[in-house]
């Protein structure tokens, strides 16, 4: 099995992998129009605003797309077999992607509600995942 892949760490980014720490989820807020974005960058995509916070967010949304993988990722073992890759609308307004975890991957689908979950890094940050809602 070859060695998990794991998601590169740097300043823009910090805010969020340190709250993942902690079992949080957050978002990078444009302070101008009041809105959350993501990817996390310096400044807002809509406004251009430069003045970003981080704040805190529930975790909760719905499957927007999904695609089940049946072929191992990086870092997977085929043991692991298929996986489901989905986009998710969460709740504050932005998608993300993640895995959808805790049922089988052809169950997941567009509009299911699923919360966050996470998946322990080995320096300690959590990577953001997703479990049906219930």
């Amino acid at each position: 099995m070859s060695p998990p892949l794991e998601p590169p760490a740097s300043d823009e980014v910090a805010p969020f992998w340190d709250a993942t720490r902690r079992g949080e989820l957050v978002l990078p807020w444009c302070r101008a129009c009041e809105r959350p974005f993501w990817y996390p960058r310096a400044t807002c995509p809509r406004c251009l605003g430069d003045t970003v916070e981080w704040r805190q967010a529930r975790g909760d949304g719905a499957v927007y797309a999904v695609s089940v993988q049946h072929k191992p990722g990086p870092g997977r073992d085929a043991a692991d077999g298929p996986y489901a890759v989905a986009l998710i609308d969460l709740d504050e307004g932005v998608r993300v992607m993640g895995n959808v975890l805790g049922c089988a991957p052809e169950d997941v689908h567009v509009g299911m509600p699923v919360r966050a979950i996470w998946h322990a890094l080995s320096d300690g940050r959590q990577l953001l995942q997703f479990a049906p809602r219930e």
